[in-house]
């Protein structure tokens, strides 16, 4: 077909793609344009010159262990650019990638020449060795908040169950509160309290969820840190109120503070503190009583407190009756002159000298773990990209973490004063309709919003790219983009200086004297 046919052709298919639909508004013409390079996520250009500046896209590019032979297979870039694209939209599994491939513009925002496909991305991890990989991601997870840990900082460590419902490799039956007698994974995490930051991961079968399962991975985390980045507090819930890591914490001289599980014994020592004065406060309700307790097991006695709040007339407790599941009710007879007549307890054990009231706080403050859990399995994937191998698993929870951390902290630049979830996040800083046009050498993306607070996005990203150049500017000699990232660092510590853990109040030489 000659040229003019091909132009006639052309136009006669666009005067068709122009037909008007009918509408309440009455007729509208739509007109179909397959050729424009154009992306649903036009903010994201700025994520990507966050990357680039400060060398974390190109480091973990080049450190990456995948290889190939073939002349005709993807670069490290399209491996790795599509499942970061995939990741930051949220997906949960490699058939996902399907809904990327049409993103006209951040692909090669990025240095890639496509979009790969699902089965290619599948395969190009298998093709990742495993100590390998696991090491090159843990490298740059640790990196990817290494200078955040210069500041005072509490590690929360914890372990969650993921259902599965397939024949992965570790799909174990085993501990599952959500869904039991589903087969599951267990990750066992350690998070940098307040930021949510994940500063390490690990993917283990659904019957090795215990704390002994995590104590490896713990306690190699603490001594891979430098003296000066240790956190000043471990901190878990009852599972790790154990002899054997309580005792590795001790010989490391490493602060900790864990619940314990209300047993036999604990209850016992809890009775004999029931009608004993002298609670102080602990905050928010609670008070608390100091002591000592060597438990079943335990090597030696360690520091007990006791926090209890008085409960107020609603269902409280639940009790087994038979085997049968029952509910209490506690209330005061305040027409009797009687007052509270029941309590919720909890049980802490440390090593520190911190007084009862900033315990109580920083136990408290242990719940938004479980924050960091629900937003990275709700919103960010975590535990999707599952394949019948424990391997690829292992390298998808890590990376799914990473891209977590660099997006957490690029949108802490953009918003210094709060921190933001990516379902909230997301839509703000990433969601716009981009198109790319060139003209006379010079790439444009030009952006229309899609969400009311388009204004605000367009104000805080522009903050953000004023940042980094003017880092970059003042990096100029040195020409590394290692300086920028240190830049970044360094702005963003003050940003989360009120993450640091409360001042210690330290007791008198006697922290149990008083009690009595």
């Amino acid at each position: 077909m000659g040229e003019l046919k091909l132009k006639l052709a052309k136009n006669k298919e666009m005067l068709l793609s122009c037909a008007g639909v009918q509408t309440m508004a009455g007729r509208v013409q739509v007109r179909w344009d397959a050729e424009s390079a154009a992306t649903p996520m036009g903010q994201l250009a700025y994520f990507i010159e966050f990357l680039t500046l400060t060398g974390l896209w190109s480091r973990w590019l080049e450190s990456c262990p995948l290889n190939y032979t073939s002349p005709n297979a993807p670069s490290k870039a399209e491996v790795l650019g599509t499942w970061m694209l995939s990741i930051l939209s949220g997906h949960k599994r490699y058939s996902h990638v399907t809904a990327i491939r049409c993103d006209g513009v951040n692909p090669g925002l990025l240095g890639m020449g496509k979009v790969i496909s699902e089965d290619a991305l599948r395969n190009a991890l298998k093709r990742i060795p495993e100590a390998a990989g696991t090491a090159w991601l843990d490298a740059h997870l640790s990196g990817s908040m290494s200078r955040l840990l210069e500041a005072p900082w509490i590690l929360d460590t914890d372990t969650t169950v993921k259902p599965l419902y397939g024949h992965q490799e570790g799909a174990v039956v085993s501990y599952n509160p959500r869904k039991p007698g589903r087969p599951s994974h267990s990750y066992h995490t350690y998070l940098m309290a307040g930021t949510r930051l994940v500063l390490g991961v690990e993917v283990r079968a659904g019957n090795e969820h215990t704390a002994k399962h995590t104590q490896p991975g713990l306690l190699q985390t603490l001594d891979d840190l430098a003296p000066d980045k240790k956190p000043q507090l471990v901190r878990g819930d009852s599972a790790f109120g154990n002899d054997p890591l309580m005792t590795a914490l001790e010989a490391r001289h490493q602060p900790y503070l864990f619940k314990l599980k209300l047993s036999k014994n604990v209850k016992r020592h809890i009775s004999s503190l029931f009608r004993q004065s002298g609670w102080t406060d602990a905050g928010q309700g609670w008070e608390g009583m100091d002591g000592e307790l060597a438990l079943a097991g335990w090597e030696t006695r360690r520091r007990v407190v006791v926090i209890r709040r008085a409960l107020t007339g609603e269902v409280m407790i639940s009790a087994e009756d038979d085997g049968q599941q029952v509910l209490a009710f506690i209330a005061a007879d305040k027409k009797a002159g009687k007052g509270i007549t029941g309590y919720e307890y909890a049980v802490l054990v440390t090593n520190t000298d911190n007084e009862i009231l900033s315990l109580g706080q920083l136990y408290r403050d242990r719940a938004d773990a479980e924050n960091a859990f629900d937003e990275l399995k709700s919103q960010w994937g975590w535990g999707g990209f599952t394949t019948h191998d424990l391997h690829r698993c292992q390298l998808a929870a890590r990376a799914v973490a990473l891209v977590y951390n660099w997006w957490s902290l690029f949108v802490r630049l953009a918003n210094p004063e709060a921190r933001r979830e990516a379902i909230t996040s997301r839509p703000w800083l990433m969601s716009s309709v981009g198109r790319r046009t060139e003209h006379a050498g010079q790439t444009t993306i030009t952006l229309t919003g899609l969400h009311a607070h388009f204004e605000k996005a367009r104000t805080a990203l522009m903050r953000v790219s004023a940042l980094l150049q003017g880092w970059v500017a003042e990096a100029a000699e040195q020409l590394n983009s290692m300086t920028v990232w240190r830049r970044v660092c360094d702005h963003l510590k003050h940003v989360l200086a009120g993450i640091a853990p409360p001042a210690a109040h330290l007791l008198l030489e006697n922290h149990a004297g008083g009690i009595g």
